[in-house]
């Protein structure tokens, strides 16, 4: 697996995984980036959990149990914001 950190398009690459793999969607995600993954129903706890399989495995992110807090993983903003500030520290 080829991993791309093309930084223009990370909220792109959650926003279609979320609808393809959570919301299983064909019309794609249509909520705002800042809308609340968890308080819009949008995904649950599970969710969450493959959520960070994503990441890891998309992003090449170790995602520590500490950094699994809403101000990380509760909507396509926070989550690029994490996934940029992980990949600028060096991960």
């Amino acid at each position: 697996m080829t991993m791309t950190h093309d930084s223009s398009d990370y909220s792109a690459r959650i926003r279609e995984y979320v609808a393809q793999n959570l919301l299983f969607s064909d019309k794609g995600f249509n909520h705002d980036d800042d809308a609340s993954f968890l308080e819009e129903g949008i995904i649950d706890s599970l969710g969450i959990i493959e959520l960070v399989s994503f990441v890891e495995s998309q992003f090449g992110v170790s995602v520590a149990d500490r950094d699994l807090v809403p101000d990380n993983f509760d909507s396509v903003r926070k989550l690029d914001a994490y996934i940029r500030s992980k990949l600028s520290a060096g991960n």
